[in-house]
């Protein structure tokens, strides 16, 4: 603005830009979605579901790639590749509108979002299990006290205690499987897919506790100012997955 004063004091001829601005303004910008993505093994299928949709994140199978961040070549859409568990936390603080992640991560971290949808794939089953050799052979039948090896501790804590049955959660990050067969836990929680794992350990499932899918979610104040035409994506996947359905 002194600039601009100076250059009028000086006798140079300067027209407003207001007009010029509100006209640029009125454009119609193209509306832009961020996805947030999980790495591993929902990746594929959530690509190729938001490809049915025109969003192509393609190149995040690609194994050269190195990218975290990559936009549709429409520029309409961009996704950002993250860790399961950080996928829920990318949605609840805003960065992404929507977001593609298991059910088990959801009831395990409880995050702030909003439940969209259930997408069909990536099932696999929240389980106890125990040594094959085990006397167990139900979660009751499992001795107060005992120690519980899981990565879901939330989750195993909230099952053992509407089975009033008390445990102790011991919090693994990796090789849950190891609880048992060092003696450290009679038993696991942990998510089972075709139960090869389980049996190359000599482990066998006793209880399921639910089964996850993958899952849309979105940022609730997103969906109710319907940011960047958000409800209309979210019905394209609506039919996407609707009609896979009944192929």
């Amino acid at each position: 603005m002194e600039i601009l004063k100076a250059l009028q004091l000086e006798g140079f001829r300067v027209e407003p830009l207001s007009k010029e601005i509100e006209e640029i303004e009125e454009i119609d910008q193209p509306d832009m979605i961020t996805v947030a993505l999980a790495k591993g093994g929902l990746l594929k299928d959530s690509i190729d579901l938001l490809k049915s949709i025109g969003f192509d994140f393609s190149a995040f199978l690609d194994p050269a790639n190195r990218q975290l961040e990559i936009w549709d070549k429409t520029h309409t859409a961009q996704a950002v590749l993250v860790r399961n568990n950080d996928v829920p936390v990318y949605v609840e603080y805003g960065q992404a509108q929507l977001g593609i992640v298991g059910y088990d991560i959801l009831r395990e971290n409880c995050p702030n979002v909003a439940h969209l949808l259930d997408l069909g794939y990536g099932e696999c089953r929240l389980s106890v299990a125990v040594k094959a050799s085990s006397p167990y052979k139900s979660a009751l039948d499992l001795p107060p006290h005992c120690r519980i090896a899981s990565k879901f501790v939330h989750c195993a804590a909230e099952y053992f205690n509407q089975l009033d049955l008390p445990v102790e959660i011991v919090p693994l990050s990796g090789s849950v499987e190891l609880g048992p067969i060092t003696g450290m836990s009679e038993a696991i929680v942990d998510l089972v897919a075709t139960g090869k794992t389980l049996k190359e350990n000599n482990l066998v499932e006793i209880e399921q506790i639910f089964v996850s899918t993958a899952r849309l979610i979105t940022h609730p104040l997103s969906y109710r100012l319907n940011q960047d035409s958000l409800r209309e994506r979210i019905e394209q996947i609506r039919a996407s997955v609707a009609g896979s359905i009944l192929e």
